[in-house]
């Protein structure tokens, strides 16, 4: 059943009952009235589904998520004259971006735009899907962005109305049929949906689906909440979404399109942000992050509310209450290296947060030195707020290429620390003979620390300190976030002193969890630390293993029995030291 605590639909937005956050928000208001690299083996698809409910239904297609993707290998040692494929920095990955534009004859194009501004929240596969005349087009294909579209695609995407998607994949080769936005047909016409979040009960429901006849084509569970949509008996098809919404459990950011609507929705939690915005001539955006409505030029409104549904139509804007309010749990690393310095996430700037948690490593980690650079490019405004606290020279001792894909050809004769080193130079001049602190955001295994600093003293540096500006990461991550399991977290198995001896530096030192807490003040609450805690919000109802073997599930190979065994049952709570926070 839909929930039963929905507020009644208006003609223009209406304020949800207040959540427990301890800030104002302000809230969007708009009038009704109708709106006017390198190269890959797959090619863009081009598709086209009719919307309306007595047309002919498309099939239902794929979509990205992939959960045997936690299992992929990420420091397999490749053999000598192959492609070696390394991680990117060795960081946690965000694994999607969306967005939504109603009402501007140009949707499509400005979705575009607003997808190369969400770039780094996915690089491996893009998508649009528009509306027109009833009938939903979608081109989707593997790659960044200039990599799917061009004019041509883009003239193939005509309407008013538009969703886009960008995708990180971790395993293998992202095939194109697991790219969102995709579009499945139901016997009520069409929907396009993308998705940005991970469903903790996805086998749950997935199987209980299964059970009752539904047939999947991936293994996806975005496809799930198609499923759920499309079995729902709650009218109009917002309540279809609402009710499908009130079974999945975990975190989802999620855009739909219709022949006539654009629908966005936020888990009651929040843990994926969702922004809303609008354009001079009264075109409706929808974001994962305020720096995609800069680029496009559409002011900033709000944030889309933790358990709320956003509805936009010619009627104008609705909002409803998709649940009771929980304390919202916010992704702290959105903060900490997800979001682009530029974007105001949950109501704060990304920039501000990172350069002072700089200041605070400075002021609690001090120590002598002569220079501080950082690891770009997600240290470089936490490793300026260390400086100018310090009053010690920023410099930037370390030069980023950005024209390296994740794949490499590797000479016969071993380069030590290849992968590094085709991404990250030491600047000599900068270095010899310095006493150097390195600002870097995280430390994941540890891999890409140590040869950072074994970088750093074969370019002369005298002694190297290391700052890490966020506590440690002892728990994997199960919404949205791409993270290697708890046994491969070095802070999960090593102290601190332990990861200092193993990456070879003089001294190393985190964010302290309390100094961060302080820093958020009355919001801290509103936040998800369960990477640094090990207690989740919401429990996850399987864990993350790794595989015997080197199973890589492309999108065409790979059986059930193999993915399935990829995962097993969490084990009691107890157990697993999770708490319901």
């Amino acid at each position: 059943m839909a929930a039963t605590n929905l507020s009644p639909v208006s003609s223009s937005l209406a304020k949800p009952a207040p959540f427990p956050l301890n800030r104002p928000h302000s809230h969007l208001s708009i009038p009704s009235k109708s709106l006017p690299k390198v190269s890959f083996p797959h090619k863009p698809c081009v598709s086209h589904y009719p919307a309306s409910s007595h047309d002919h239904k498309a099939p239902l297609t794929a979509s990205s998520k992939n959960p045997i993707s936690d299992f992929f290998p990420s420091n397999k040692q490749c053999p000598e004259d192959h492609p070696i494929d390394f991680d990117d920095d060795d960081k946690p990955r965000e694994e999607c971006g969306v967005v939504g534009i109603y009402g501007d004859p140009e949707a499509s194009r400005l979705c575009y735009l607003a997808l190369h501004a969400l770039q780094h929240r996915g690089q491996e596969g893009a998508g649009i899907v528009a509306v027109q005349n009833d009938v939903l087009h979608s081109v989707t294909g593997v790659g960044l962005v200039s990599d799917v579209f061009n004019e041509s695609k883009l003239d193939q995407l005509p309407g008013d109305s538009a969703i886009g998607h960008v995708r990180y994949s971790t395993a293998g080769s992202s095939m194109l049929k697991n790219v969102q936005p995709f579009v499945a047909g139901y016997r009520f016409g069409s929907v396009g949906v993308a998705h940005n979040g991970n469903l903790v009960n996805y086998s749950a429901l997935r199987a209980k689906l299964e059970e009752n006849g539904s047939i999947f084509n991936t293994t996806s569970d975005t496809e799930v909440v198609l499923h759920l949509i499309a079995i729902s008996k709650e009218r109009p098809f917002i309540m279809r979404i609402v009710d499908a919404c009130e079974k999945l459990e975990g975190a989802y950011s999620m855009v739909f399109l219709t022949n006539d609507k654009l629908v966005a929705v936020r888990d009651p939690f929040g843990f994926r942000p969702l922004v809303m915005g609008r354009r001079s001539n009264g075109a409706v955006v929808i974001a994962s992050e305020t720096c995609a409505l800069d680029l496009i030029e559409a002011t900033y409104e709000r944030e889309v509310f933790p358990g709320e549904v956003v509805v936009v139509d010619k009627s104008g804007t609705h909002s409803l209450c998709l649940m009771p309010h929980l304390q919202p749990k916010q992704c702290i690393f959105e903060h900490i290296y997800f979001a682009l310095p530029n974007s105001v996430i949950f109501g704060r700037s990304v920039y501000e947060s990172r350069y002072r948690f700089g200041e605070i490593l400075a002021i609690e980690s001090p120590v002598d030195c002569d220079i501080v650079i950082a690891v770009p490019d997600s240290g470089v405004v936490a490793a300026l707020g260390y400086a100018a606290k310090a009053g010690v020279p920023f410099q930037q001792g370390l030069i980023r290429s950005h024209y390296v894909g994740r794949t490499f050809i590797e000479p016969s004769q071993k380069i030590r620390d290849f992968g590094v080193k085709l991404k990250l130079s030491p600047v000599r001049a900068v270095l010899e003979g310095k006493r150097v602190v390195v600002v870097d955001d995280s430390i994941v295994r540890g891999t890409t620390s140590s040869k950072i600093v074994r970088l750093l003293k074969e370019a002369g540096a005298k002694e190297v300190h290391m700052r890490i500006a966020s506590p440690p990461i002892i728990g994997s991550c199960y919404y949205g976030v791409d993270t290697p399991s708890s046994e491969e977290l070095i802070s999960n198995r090593m102290s601190v002193e332990e990861i200092r001896e193993y990456i070879g530096s003089d001294s190393l030192s985190f964010l302290p969890f309390d100094s961060l807490s302080k820093l958020l003040g009355d919001d801290s609450p509103n936040f998800c630390y369960a990477c640094f805690s090990g207690k989740y919000p919401v429990e996850p109802r399987e864990l993350k293993v790794k595989r015997v073997g080197d199973f890589v599930d492309d999108g065409i190979n790979g059986s059930l029995e193999s993915i399935d065994g990829g995962w097993v049952q969490a084990k009691p709570k107890s157990e697993l030291e999770v708490s319901g926070a």
